[in-house]
């Protein structure tokens, strides 16, 4: 069960079709990245492959299969995590076959329907600390590029933006006189938060000389060199590049700031809630596992401030 790009040329379009179906929903309804698209279709595709052995499309899949399938996930010493991930993109499957009305039956059940794969823990999202994120930031060079860099992980750092957020961003979205910026979230969800005076002026710094690499009618905010949007992989490369540049000694992504910026404002500010909005968090569960950082620091706090815990003094 590598991730090597399976092999389907076995398949009958009885199994390709609904995976080219949901490839497209996900890429044009949903918006969802290349990148996730292309995991997407490459994990049902394998799942396909399985599955042909044992049925002859996705309508004769049944509950026993999925299972068996997570089975053979968990011989392969496959971690809880990567399997559940496996298995969470084949309910999403059978749930756009449902809505979109594609399932063959007149009433369809969708046999992922409470299988889950083996528990694991999730792992604390790792960020950098204030002083990090000060090294990270200080960057002193005038070049037309590093100014670019600069203004992006700013903006990633002060607002908590994700990654396709960042280079989704447009330059109407951006209001300098307001510091705020609109970003378009998962879901095509839109959220206005508010940009720091540090990010500002480095945005500032990028704009007066974005026309250098835009086109007449640009729209981006964020342009690489060959005057086009900067991609997803060419923030992480340059991120990565900073970080090594700056000394810090753990690697620097982009989001690594979004975590910095959600656990730094939640222990200065202890409002889960307004980080979750600042975020663009469907639920408050997504955010608590931010609650889980930098322990030692709360325990100081609560050290120190609650009246059961202060240290009798002589």
């Amino acid at each position: 069960m590598n991730d090597d790009a399976p092999n389907t040329s076995e398949l009958s379009d009885r199994w390709r079709t609904p995976i080219a179906l949901f490839s497209d929903y996900l890429k044009f309804e949903k918006q969802y990245s290349a990148h996730t698209v292309n995991q997407y279709v490459s994990q049902l595709s394998f799942a396909a492959l399985y599955f042909n052995k044992l049925c002859d499309d996705w309508f004769c899949v049944q509950g026993e299969h999925i299972r068996r399938y997570s089975m053979a996930l968990r011989s392969k010493q496959l971690s809880g995590r990567t399997i559940s991930l496996k298995l969470s993109c084949i309910r999403s499957l059978y749930k756009f076959l449902k809505a979109k009305n594609i399932a063959e039956q007149p009433y369809y059940h969708n046999p992922a329907v409470g299988i889950k794969g083996p528990k694991f823990a999730k792992p604390l999202p790792k960020n950098l600390d204030v002083d990090q994120m000060a090294r990270l930031l200080e960057i002193p060079s005038d070049e037309p590029l590093a100014i670019r860099d600069k203004a992006m992980m700013e903006l990633m750092y002060s607002s908590g933006l994700r990654i396709s957020e960042l280079v989704g961003a447009n330059i109407r979205d951006i209001s300098t006189a307001n510091g705020e910026i609109l970003v378009c979230g998962k879901g095509n969800k839109e959220r206005l938060i508010p940009v720091g005076k540090k990010a500002l002026d480095a945005l500032q710094k990028w704009l007066i000389i974005r026309p250098q690499y835009a086109k007449p009618d640009e729209i981006a905010v964020f342009l690489s060199s060959q005057k086009n949007r900067i991609s997803v992989r060419q923030v992480r490369l340059r991120m990565q590049e900073w970080g090594i540049k700056q000394g810090i000694s753990s690697q620097v992504h982009p989001h690594k700031l979004r975590h910095s910026f959600a656990s730094h404002i939640l222990e200065s500010s202890g409002d889960l809630r307004a980080v979750q909005e600042l975020l663009g968090h469907s639920s408050l569960s997504a955010t608590q596992v931010y609650t889980h950082l930098d322990f030692q620091h709360l325990a100081k706090v609560y050290d120190n401030t609650h009246p059961r815990a202060k240290k009798q003094t002589d």
